[in-house]
């Protein structure tokens, strides 16, 4: 895991803290996280990055080359000296991380002093933005893809340190592998690499390219076999190394495809391997691949075992940022709004718990209720923005989403591995209907308010209009 320190944030949010301080308002506030669209004109999306910023927050400190450069730029001795002892000491609960969210349903909800909330807003938002945007690509990715091997090839087109929390995101949307070492390294994950093209063009061969990887790189051995003529020469030189590896006991994992008409060169290569005897040996493809080009080689039937997907998943293409926000809805004892010329972006008042809604028998209505904390079972939700929308839920099982994950700056609970994270993940996407997993035109998930929240917020409009 990279080192944070307390200053990877903005500067606003140290300058708004002076002021609090300064002014010994360091009153109790709850702000809550969500975001208002989903990524790629989807249905859903995948929450992804709450583990890790746990882990960051509960060791969050100003150190003390901070603390000088702090005081450089005109931050007061009394106020660096609060810093310098700086916990977080708030209370967060929290959607699992996994978990399939949707627009303007509140995902994780802070509650801690002004100072303290407002201090991690940043990294918050910095954390769960980037991992939420690229698990939820992953995840396209992966229901195209059925059941083939996905890995991450995207590191050296990431943009700079982004990559490594790319890597993990894709794997909490379904990915099987990276190619990424310190990722691998540092959270578990599978990796898998193959050679470049310039390890074949070192030599004045393809075929002794081929035979020397093979013999110093056996285990798991992919040969790349496009850098010259892919059925020419490519597949026919893998197919002579593969059977020598046969002499030795070994097996030659699979072949790599990086350019051309995949579809085509993978049903060729396939043939030529199976004439060969050689049925064992897989075929990976990479090259810009993303959700739409893989769907077009399943739906060609393409032969392709392993797909290497890069730039398009760890940048987001074609989005690169979520628009998750982080506001306030309560402080100081009373509830707080932000009021818009638009009603879709007023905010939400109170403390608030999100009820997911299923049917007698455990499938996903298509809806999520956002409700008063104190609230334990919602009969009718409400459209957030047209008022004469609304959907009885009298009937129907509702199962609250936020729990608490950190109190007193503590995690509750026990880190759950990658993997845990993304079996669950894959579970919740599995019982999300078909209809809001499509691309094109996604049945639209409902996210209503329910009957008090409200009219708590049309309470709090009316009152500041006066």
């Amino acid at each position: 895991m990279f080192h944070f320190t307390a200053t990877y944030t903005d500067l606003y949010q140290l300058s708004m803290a002076q002021v609090y301080f300064n002014k010994n308002e360091n009153q109790q506030a709850v702000f809550d996280y969500y975001f208002r669209n989903l990524p790629y004109k989807g249905g859903y999306a995948v929450f992804a990055g709450l583990e890790e910023l746990l882990d960051i927050i509960e060791t969050l400190r100003f150190s003390e080359a901070d603390l000088e450069y702090l005081k450089s730029h005109d931050f007061e001795p009394a106020f660096l000296k609060y810093l310098k002892d700086f916990r977080f000491s708030g209370s967060i609960k929290s959607m699992a991380e996994g978990e399939v969210v949707f627009p303007n349903a509140p995902i994780l909800e802070v509650e801690a002093n002004l100072i303290e909330a407002q201090i991690i807003e940043t990294i918050l938002l910095n954390i769960l933005n980037f991992q939420t945007l690229i698990a939820t690509k992953a995840s396209r990715i992966r229901n195209v893809a059925g059941n083939k091997t996905l890995l991450d090839f995207g590191l050296r087109r990431a943009q700079g340190p982004g990559g490594y929390y790319a890597s993990r995101a894709a794997m909490v949307g379904g990915f099987d592998g990276s190619s990424n070492v310190v990722t691998g390294r540092d959270f578990g994950i599978s990796i898998s690499g193959t050679m470049a093209h310039a390890f074949v063009q070192s030599y004045d061969d393809e075929l002794t390219a081929f035979r020397d990887f093979a013999k110093h790189r056996p285990k798991n051995c992919v040969l790349l076999v496009d850098t010259y003529d892919t059925l020419k020469s490519g597949v026919p030189n893998a197919i002579t190394v593969a059977k020598e590896m046969e002499e030795r006991d070994q097996k030659l994992l699979a072949i790599r495809l990086d350019s051309g008409d995949l579809a085509y060169l993978a049903k060729r290569s396939r043939k030529l391997l199976d004439d060969a005897g050689l049925n064992y040996v897989k075929i990976a493809a990479s090259n810009q691949l993303d959700e739409y080009v893989i769907q077009s080689l399943q739906n060609q039937n393409a032969p392709i075992d392993i797909y290497g997907v890069g730039t398009n998943l760890v940048i987001g293409k074609p989005d690169g940022a979520l628009d998750g926000v982080y506001k306030l809805a309560f402080a100081n004892g009373k509830p707080r709004i932000k009021i818009s010329e638009s009603i879709s972006k007023v905010t939400l008042p109170h403390k608030k718990q999100v009820f997911r809604v299923f049917t007698e028998d455990g499938t996903m209505v298509g809806a999520d209720a956002v409700a008063l904390e104190e609230e334990w079972h919602i009969n009718r939700m409400h459209h957030p923005v047209e008022p004469f929308k609304n959907l009885v839920l009298t009937s129907l099982k509702q199962e609250p989403m936020l729990h608490p994950v950190m109190e007193s700056g503590k995690r509750l609970n026990p880190k759950k591995s990658l993997q845990e994270i993304a079996a669950f993940s894959r579970k919740q996407v599995n019982a999300l209907p078909d209809e809001y997993k499509r691309f094109d035109n996604p049945h639209i998930y409902k996210v209503g308010i329910s009957t008090q929240l409200k009219q708590e917020r049309d309470k709090l409009i009316e009152q500041h209009k006066e």
